[in-house]
């Protein structure tokens, strides 16, 4: 098919396709596990016989608390599990004690000095090079080679390997704050608004997205450290790793928080949300209001996820660090065309355009 049109339109299915199974996943989430709470957690502070848990599914990590109970074994969650914190239904398991590691790329260094077992469940999984593969154990869909996996939701083999390891000790006293929900932020509606018609917030920005190594990423960074005190940031997936030890405060004159991690990346659908209900407050249109977007892409999760606004009408997106190397210029071209989507340049060119 060479239709332009087509291929957009096919494009926009897509993007809704993906706002709804976003909808689904984050209402079976919360139908089982409760609305996420903002809490603050330590990070990279381990003690005891220990399970690290990385990759997305909660469930798994649920089941993996109830089978550890009473076995005075901690566990810990590693890049996108780092939300499980927030839900009432994991976070009163009081040997779920923190997070270690930051993006998903720092595994294989992260799993040679956690030296406790390991789970890893779907997704951003990296073959091994190292020496932690006999206490490196797969989940479901998640595999490597020369790994055990877990079958029929049986953690036994698991919790025995980190009974026979030695306990671990990483000193630490670094804290992340995480749990926030759009149920979270819409609560504080009335207060937003009002600091947005006072002046007290100027704008809010959605720095989220999938990260990637290199120093390119630290652009990322630099923009959220250098935002002004009247603007909040809104985040999710592992893009946050970037910033996200960095105490941010809240508005001048408020009580509201400059920095709300929404959670993994399949709860981006709680910025779409937070944007519709913020519309409807000051009755305008999504594209008006004091929002800039700007996203790091890595993979299919991140495309599927900027179809989804893109779908919403939602305009003048930034992405970077670089585009995808599937993205022809031509195709590149239609998207600017269309959508209104730019490539990052610099933190403070891009921040100045934004705020002016």
């Amino acid at each position: 098919n060479f239709n332009e049109q087509e291929h957009i339109d096919m494009a926009m299915k897509v993007g809704k396709s993906a706002l709804r199974v976003m909808e689904l996943l984050d209402e079976a989430h919360t139908n089982h596990f409760g609305v996420p709470e903002p809490v603050q957690i330590t990070q990279n502070h381990v003690e005891g016989k220990a399970i690290v848990v990385t990759g997305h599914n909660l469930f798994a990590l649920e089941e993996l608390l109830k089978q550890t109970e009473g076995k005075e074994i901690n566990i810990y969650t590693h890049s996108e599990m780092l939300p499980a914190h927030g839900y009432p239904q994991l976070k009163k398991y009081k040997h779920l004690k923190g997070n270690i590691g930051k993006a998903w790329y720092d595994q294989r260094r992260l799993f040679e000095k956690f030296t406790g077992a390991i789970l890893a469940t779907t997704n951003c999984v990296m073959p091994i090079k190292g020496s932690y593969s006999d206490r490196f154990f797969s989940y479901d869909i998640a595999g490597l080679e020369g790994v055990q996996k877990i079958e029929n939701d049986d953690f036994a083999p698991l919790i025995q390997k980190a009974l026979e390891l030695p306990e671990v000790h990483m000193e630490s006293d670094e804290q992340l704050v995480t749990g926030f929900h759009h149920n979270t932020v819409l609560s504080l509606a009335p207060e937003i608004i009002k600091a947005v018609k006072e002046g007290k917030i100027k704008r809010f920005f959605v720095i989220a997205g999938c990260d990637a190594p290199g120093k390119s990423g630290e652009y990322y960074r630099e923009l959220a450290t250098s935002l002004p005190p009247e603007t909040v940031i809104l985040t999710t997936s592992c893009g946050k790793f970037r910033f996200n030890d960095v105490s941010y405060g809240v508005v001048p004159g408020t009580e509201i928080p400059r920095y709300i991690d929404l959670g993994q990346c399949n709860n981006s659908i709680s910025t779409v949300k937070i944007a519709a209900a913020l519309a409807d407050a000051f009755q305008c249109e999504v594209n008006e209001l004091p929002v800039s977007i700007v996203l790091s892409w890595f993979e299919q999760k991140a495309v599927a996820i900027l179809l989804g606004l893109f779908s919403l009408g939602i305009q003048d997106i930034r992405i970077g660090p670089k585009a995808p190397e599937f993205i022809s210029p031509g195709v590149l071209d239609v998207l600017q065309e269309t959508f209104g989507l730019k490539l990052i340049t610099t933190a403070a060119e891009d921040m100045d355009m934004m705020l002016s």
